[in-house]
């Protein structure tokens, strides 16, 4: 009967399959999830940790590496972090201690907590979306940096004096965070171009509510940026809602661009300029991964860390009709 249900490991005649299906239907036979873990050492199930699925492009990650699971037959349980290093540490915990399949983490910053509790498990992980200095291990990333330079390269073609960025906040790590990658690409592109960066980078946190209250003071001041590119659409939404409030005509008179090209960002007023990155196969490639027993092994020929490409997506929010 466990090759049937199990499809192997060895081949089962067809008219036998038949029967065995028959005698599972008539006895309304389920087969005990826990006791297949417990004998495998490992269930069906795929931990994905994110910093806060609130946002919408964690969500959508997280929305696509379910899909991507669903095709291989596993399932997904999401864990929030907060982008607290106690709480990602807390699932990290909890989801190997139920003997999951193996890890998907989007880190905020992988901490030598983290990085020991993955060690101590010997556990399966795949980083998602950024790769952190702290860890070596299997990643799958978009290329932000490039992103970013396309986005501001865009923003000073217009014809704009320079390109203000709305970046991270204190805390945001300087290496291997998506955020910091961002101000990296905005950084580059304006220096490649002759631009001086001093006194043009502001700090926000990720979120449009938080990112509009530092908008209003930005765009209120005497020093008003002519364009703004954001590390998020996030923060990009809530600067356009900030300008709104302002009545400063977006692009008329400020010219904005974000970063992740999330779903709401073609619904703007007016729609969104940002960079989009291929969410659904970066997702299946996160979980063809971190189901793949042969990139676990020690000199392993197998791609460990897999970058995706990012495009840039007009629309006229950066002047462009």
């Amino acid at each position: 009967m466990s090759y049937v249900i199990n499809n192997g490991p060895r081949p089962v005649a067809p008219a036998t399959r038949e029967r065995v299906l028959a005698a599972i239907k008539d006895l309304s036979y389920r087969p005990d999830r826990v006791a297949q873990a417990m004998a495998s050492r490992r269930t069906d199930l795929i931990g994905m940790i994110v910093p806060d699925a609130r946002q919408p492009f964690f969500a959508e990650m997280a929305h696509a590496v379910e899909q991507a699971a669903a095709e291989r037959g596993k399932m997904v349980l999401v864990g929030n972090s907060d982008y607290r290093d106690e709480r990602e540490v807390h699932y990290l915990r909890a989801f190997l201690g139920m003997r999951v399949s193996g890890l998907i983490l989007v880190s905020q910053g992988m901490s030598e907590r983290a990085a020991s509790e993955i060690e101590a498990w010997d556990a399966r992980v795949v980083l998602l979306h950024e790769r952190p200095e702290a860890i070596d291990d299997v990643a799958v990333v978009t290329d932000d940096i490039g992103g970013a330079q396309l986005a501001t390269r865009h923003l000073l073609e217009h014809g704009h004096p320079y390109v203000a960025c709305l970046g991270g906040v204190e805390n945001t790590p300087e290496v291997g965070d998506p955020v910091a990658d961002h101000v990296e690409g905005w950084r580059r592109a304006m220096l490649e171009s002759g631009r001086s960066v001093e006194g043009r980078l502001f700090q926000a946190p990720y979120n449009r509510y938080d990112a509009y209250k530092v908008a209003l003071e930005l765009l209120a001041g005497p020093d008003r940026p002519p364009a703004i590119f954001c590390a998020t659409d996030d923060q990009a939404i809530g600067v356009l809602r900030a300008a709104r409030e302002l009545r400063i005509d977006v692009p008329g008179e400020l010219a904005v661009a974000g970063f992740d090209d999330v779903k709401e960002a073609a619904l703007t007023d007016p729609p969104l300029t940002t960079i989009a990155s291929d969410r659904p196969a970066m997702a299946r490639a996160a979980v063809d991964l971190v189901l793949d027993d042969a990139v676990r092994v020690t000199g392993s020929r197998r791609e460990r860390l897999k970058q995706f490409p990012s495009a840039l997506v007009i629309r006229r929010s950066c002047g462009c009709h």
